[in-house]
């Protein structure tokens, strides 16, 4: 009787044996996209394995579902697949498949997000790129108790999304998003700012907002503190800074930004609108970059009180309104579009 079970039991192991040497041959054999266009796969939160399984036959990926399944119920079964999107650009086999589901190696995009950017145009941003829905993104920006340590009166984030090359999941939520522009700028902020900020006379919402305007009014790194000069100057004496993008911002928060800026914007009556208000708007009105910070903190030592487009990429400083309309005549002179001047 010993001897006939020790030779069922090692029949029973013949047959696993017999069984199991096609299905790791099955398991081994790479398949998939061999070059060309890469397959993306997005698996939502809450899909089943199974689901999974016919998503990838469907999408080329693997050959069979069934193989799919059965390695993932069988060698992992203990493992779970990881939501996300993920990237497949080489045959691949059914282990490495599902090697690469269970650990979740998703596919992350690189999205820049630009200097002088404002909530509006991070919102249009990320929707072109299938992010976040304006509204969405729009629900998690009006969380001011983010930045309540840096700015009490704050409506909203505006000023304290760093820009930045950001790595997205694809299913990232928007406020996951957002939390993640703040972090950076605390970031930022803790490691070289915050000691700066000691230099001022203003207080750090006025310098985020100050250097928000920075920020859109230039590009030009060398520029950066004589502009900053220019609306130092200008509130020391009392003078409207007559920043053109403060009466864009308020065309926007009210749904009637045309793409220019018409005498109608000009006159209507906004706390941005800094054609009609002295001193600084009530709150940032981009996101702006650590240069422009650091030059709103340290403006340069020059009694420059206007500027105006050069028709070569930078300004023309000024110190007197006699100069100042010499340049603009000048601008004029070499421009073939509408284009506003900046403070006159």
């Amino acid at each position: 009787m010993r001897r006939a079970g020790k030779r069922w039991s090692a029949l029973v192991l013949l047959v696993v044996l017999s069984m199991a040497a096609p299905l790791a041959a099955v398991w081994l054999w790479p398949f998939g996209p061999k070059g060309g266009s890469p397959k993306f796969i997005l698996i939502p939160r809450g899909m089943s394995s199974y689901e999974v399984a016919h998503l990838l036959q469907q999408e080329g990926v693997v050959r069979h579902w069934s193989w799919f399944l059965l390695y993932l119920k069988t060698v992992k079964r203990n493992s779970h697949i990881q939501a996300g999107e993920y990237k497949f650009d080489l045959p691949h086999s059914v282990v490495q498949v599902v090697d690469k589901l269970v650990r979740g190696l998703v596919y992350y995009h690189e999205l820049i997000i630009p200097e002088g950017y404002s909530l509006f145009e991070i919102a249009e941003l990320l929707e072109q790129n299938g992010f976040s829905s304006t509204t969405d993104f729009w629900a998690a920006a009006s969380r001011r108790e983010r930045v309540s340590h840096f700015a009490v009166a704050a409506k909203n984030v505006e000023g304290f999304l760093f820009p930045d090359t950001y790595r997205l999941a694809r299913g990232t939520t928007a406020d996951e998003i957002v939390g993640m522009m703040v972090e950076r700028f605390r970031q930022v902020y803790s490691q070289s700012l915050e000691a700066e900020m000691k230099q001022s006379i203003l207080s750090f919402p006025e310098v985020l907002t100050m250097a928000s305007l920075i920020e859109k009014e230039t590009s030009v790194d060398a520029e950066r503190e004589l502009i900053s000069a220019v609306f130092h100057n200008r509130l020391k004496r009392r003078m409207p800074l007559q920043c053109d993008p403060t009466v864009i911002y308020a065309a926007r928060l009210r749904g009637k930004y045309r793409g220019a800026i018409f005498q109608s914007d000009l006159n209507f009556d906004s706390p941005y609108n800094t054609y009609k208000h002295l001193g600084l708007p009530p709150g940032p009105i981009a996101n702006p970059g650590k240069r422009s910070i650091e030059a709103a903190i340290k403006p340069a030592k020059v009694n420059f009180l206007y500027f105006v487009a050069n028709n070569q990429g930078g300004h023309t400083f000024s110190n007197t309104l006699e100069d100042h309309q010499r340049a603009v005549a000048a601008y004029r002179k070499g421009l073939n579009h509408g284009e506003r001047p900046g403070p006159v």
